[in-house]
C-alpha cells in the first residue's frame, strides 16, 4: 500500500481494481477497511501535529521580525549620544517604558530561560538566521500538509471504492445468477 513518502509520511497508493488489490495483500475487505481506516487516522494524527507546528511558526516569525527590527534600530542609533525611548513588556499585557543609552550588545532570550549577550552584529546575524530558518520551515510544512491531503484524498477514495465493493459482491452472493 504505502510507497515513498514525504519527510517520513508514507504515501497512499491509488486503488485501480479492489479484486486486484485485495489479492495481492492476501485480505478480505473488511480487513482492508480497518487497514486503510488506520492509516487514516496515523494520517489525521500526522496532520494535528504538523498544523500545531504551523501555528507555532506563525507565532514566532513575527516576533523575530520585531526583535531584528528592535536591534537594528539599536544598532543604527549606537554611534549617536540620543538614548532610545522605548516600550516593553513586563507581563503579558503590561507595558513600562524604558530608556536605552547608546549601547553596542544586546541580551536575547535563546529559551529553557537562557539569555546571552551578544554585539548588535552578532544578534542581527543570529536574528536573519533564525528568520530564515523559519521561514524555510514553515514553508516545508505547508508542502507536508498539501502532501499529507493528497495522501488523506486518497486513502479516503480507497476506503469508499473497497466499501463499495464490498457492498457489490455481497448483492451479488445474495442474488445468484443476477448481475448487479
Amino acid at each position: 500500500m504505502a510507497e515513498s513518502g514525504r519527510r517520513g509520511i508514507p504515501a497512499a497508493s491509488f486503488v485501480e481494481d479492489v479484486h486486484t488489490f485485495l489479492t495481492s495483500t492476501g485480505s478480505d475487505a473488511t480487513s482492508a477497511l480497518n487497514t486503510l481506516q488506520e492509516r487514516l487516522q496515523q494520517y489525521k494524527l500526522v496532520e494535528m501535529k504538523l498544523l500545531a507546528q504551523q501555528r507555532d511558526l506563525q507565532a514566532k516569525i513575527p516576533d523575530i521580525k520585531k526583535c531584528l527590527e528592535t536591534v537594528e534600530t539599536l544598532q543604527a542609533k549606537q554611534h549617536t549620544d540620543e538614548a532610545t525611548t522605548v516600550d516593553f513588556e513586563v507581563a503579558e499585557g503590561i507595558y513600562s517604558q524604558a530608556r536605552i543609552e547608546a549601547t553596542n550588545s544586546v541580551c536575547l532570550w535563546l529559551g529553557a530561560n537562557v539569555m546571552l549577550e551578544y554585539s548588535c552584529d552578532e544578534a542581527i546575524d543570529l536574528l536573519k538566521k533564525n528568520l530564515e530558518n523559519a521561514t524555510s520551515s514553515l514553508g516545508a510544512i505547508v508542502e507536508d500538509l498539501q502532501f499529507l491531503r493528497d495522501q488523506v484524498t486518497i486513502t479516503q477514495v480507497t476506503i469508499a471504492r473497497v466499501y463499495n465493493w464490498d457492498v457489490q459482491q455481497r448483492r451479488k452472493q445474495r442474488q445468484p445468477g443476477k448481475d448487479v
